[in-house]
């Protein structure tokens, strides 16, 4: 079944986007090949919904981060290698030696460099194999998570030809009919060894990039479990483009399965549910979160709804865009599938009184999902009162704290429904009424 998440999740999460600022997947793009950027991208783009795929992939990073492997090879040299397959080849031994006799003829006569390029792409092929030969050696997994695959490899090449073909001494000027015979045997007899080849480095590539930046961060592997437990636990999660961000706990179960948060604007209330869509996100593609501890039931979705905008083409206005947004939750979540969702200040765009009732309405609804799991926030804190009797409704806040006159924010989850009240202290303290008056 496929992970189910929208563009506008997407966006408020800012998940992806190799040159966006700020991005999740340019934080972990650190690989040093297209192939591995391809691979990177195809694992950021595909959410796993399998708990055993989930620890599987993640027990692969862990196992290259605690090798400590540096990636050992040239990003030019396979380039040069995918090229030199991806480019023609005869059909038989005859047909590849009178093509190759023809490019060095051409060369010599014209400076054409299709037989130089041969002779590259040649080349850069022998390296890579020699040092595929030369990284399997330091690879030591004979049970690992990563032992099948080595062991699928290093039978590949064993190859009688491909043993002779790595002992080529590249600096060295090769016979034509040398060169024409390796390049029928690699492009022709060992075609789809030489992409398993490449396929392998591509995810020695990925596999090195993302335990790198597990280990510089200290990020960690969050535990996948069946969707039927139902859970989702944290310690220490915060977000993780925020340098020195504050971490915070979290449980959640289907007797526990709303999360109802409060606090004043600016105490962090939306920052903190981004953190927690990015590492649910990141838990399902395998990759390490910002947290010290993470365990979570396979999701089949995730679903948020932070920063709403009018929309002008279509003539909604604030209030409408966020009720259409609901909606679109409420679509999703009666579909039966075992979703998290995230609401931040629900119908911000409306009169407090029908804000209430709305925000009251949509939460009871919403609570009789067991198998979702919803944070909810908003700043108008009686509806927290006339909720506290559904017991599967978890109150905490984010408190704000006055030093004097001026509001701290500690960024720190409490339990309870927060008391604070500092708008017209804030207005004050900017001096509006004075400017205004005077």
């Amino acid at each position: 079944m496929n992970f189910s998440i929208d563009a506008q999740t997407l966006e408020e999460l800012n998940l992806l986007g190799k040159f966006r600022h700020g991005s999740v997947y340019s934080m972990f793009n650190q690989v040093k090949t297209r192939g591995g950027e391809q691979l990177l991208d195809n694992m950021f783009r595909t959410p796993l919904t399998n708990a055993v795929a989930i620890v599987e992939r993640s027990s692969i990073f862990r196992f290259f981060q605690q090798a400590d492997t540096v990636f050992p090879f040239d990003a030019k040299e396979i380039s040069t290698m995918r090229e030199y397959l991806d480019a023609d080849s005869g059909s038989n031994v005859l047909i590849t030696l009178a093509g190759t006799l023809v490019k060095k003829w051409l060369a010599a006569l014209t400076r054409n460099d299709q037989y130089k390029k041969i002779v590259q792409g040649l080349q850069a092929t022998i390296v890579t194999l020699n040092k595929c030969y030369a990284f399997l050696d330091t690879i030591h997994s004979p049970t690992g998570p990563y032992a099948d695959r080595i062991s699928t490899i290093r039978e590949l090449l064993s190859d009688k030809r491909l043993e002779k073909l790595s002992h080529t001494d590249i600096y060295k000027a090769l016979p034509f009919k040398t060169i024409a015979s390796y390049d029928h045997v690699l492009k022709g007899e060992l075609r789809e060894q030489m992409e398993a080849v490449l396929a392998f480095i591509y995810e020695v590539d990925v596999n090195i990039a993302v335990s790198n930046v597990a280990r510089a961060r200290g990020f960690v592997y969050a535990r996948a479990w069946p969707a039927e437990k139902n859970i989702l636990s944290a310690t220490g999660l915060y977000h993780p483009a925020i340098k020195n961000a504050v971490g915070n706990d979290l449980s959640m179960n289907g007797d526990s399965n709303v999360l109802f948060l409060t606090g004043a604007n600016m105490a962090g209330k939306s920052t903190w549910m981004k953190s927690l869509g990015i590492a649910m996100y990141l838990a399902h593609i395998g990759f390490p979160v910002a947290a010290t501890g993470m365990d979570f039931s396979v999701r089949e979705g995730l679903y948020s709804s932070i920063n709403v905008a009018d929309n002008i083409s279509l003539g909604y206005s604030h209030f409408y865009a966020e009720v259409m947004r609901v909606k679109q939750a409420a679509d999703a979540t009666a579909s039966g599938k075992r979703l998290m969702l995230m609401f931040d200040e629900l119908f911000k765009g409306t009169n407090v009184k029908d804000a209430y009732d709305g925000t009251l309405a949509v939460t009871e609804a919403f609570a009789g999902y067991r198998e979702c799991l919803f944070i909810i926030s908003t700043h108008i804190i009686e509806v927290a009162e006339a909720l506290k009797s559904h017991d599967n409704i978890h109150f905490v806040y984010m408190p704000t704290v006055m030093d004097g006159v001026h509001p701290r924010y500690t960024y720190q989850l409490q339990k309870g429904v927060t008391a604070d009240r500092q708008g017209m202290m804030i207005i004050r303290n900017e001096g509006i009424l004075e400017l205004i008056e005077g």
